[in-house]
């Protein structure tokens, strides 16, 4: 008697399966997965909102992603004509970086040995070396920053240059801004630019 309520259900399951199917299930379920990986420009602006507040950024650049993983939260954006990509993490209670790391006199130091903790079998930075500091404006205040050259190993970009600073949002929360580009790409009024805009 189980053995034919078994059958009988999975006959169900299938017949249900099978409609579902028929009736644009497929799509349905298409969408889902792709609205997942690639969701819209809306839901990236939400989710960017956990990490700062980019309403105000100039329509030259384009936030391409933002995500939490690993307990990070992070915003991706590119300026559309030069490529230069901006990248804001809210690392949680979780300390990558701070601005003492980067005014401190051994500033390169301390940022290898942050770096060291981000290893990526697809990326690898070598060759990282600070090459000037500065500041610039950045959730509302002046904030420090590190002009680097650095070699990406895995891709094939090769060498770049860009910019680590740490900024503090309304509530003392760490945020660390990274500006980067091809070595003879990177542009400072670009990435001054785009992160004045970020509150």
């Amino acid at each position: 008697m189980g053995c034919l309520k078994n059958v009988t259900r999975s006959i169900f399951l299938t017949v249900i399966v099978v409609g579902f199917m028929a009736f644009g299930g497929n799509d349905f379920i298409k969408n889902r997965i792709h609205n997942f990986f690639h969701p819209s420009h809306d839901v990236i602006l939400e989710r960017a909102q956990k990490v700062g507040d980019f309403s105000k950024i100039n329509q030259e650049f384009e936030i391409e992603k933002a995500a939490g993983i690993l307990g990070y939260n992070a915003v991706l954006a590119e300026h559309k004509a030069s490529g230069q990509k901006m990248v804001v993490i809210d690392s949680g209670k979780k300390t990558i970086i701070t601005q003492d790391d980067i005014k401190a006199v051994d500033a390169e130091d301390r940022l290898k040995k942050a770096l060291s903790n981000f290893k990526y079998q697809s990326m690898a930075i070598e060759d990282f070396s600070v090459t000037d500091k500065g500041s610039m404006t950045s959730y509302g205040h002046e904030i420090p920053y590190v002009k680097f050259r650095a070699k990406v190993k895995k891709l094939p970009i090769g060498e770049i240059g860009g910019i680590i600073s740490v900024a503090k949002d309304s509530e003392g929360k760490d945020k660390v801004l990274v500006s980067a580009n091809e070595k003879d790409r990177y542009s400072q009024l670009i990435a001054n630019e785009f992160f004045k805009a970020v509150k």
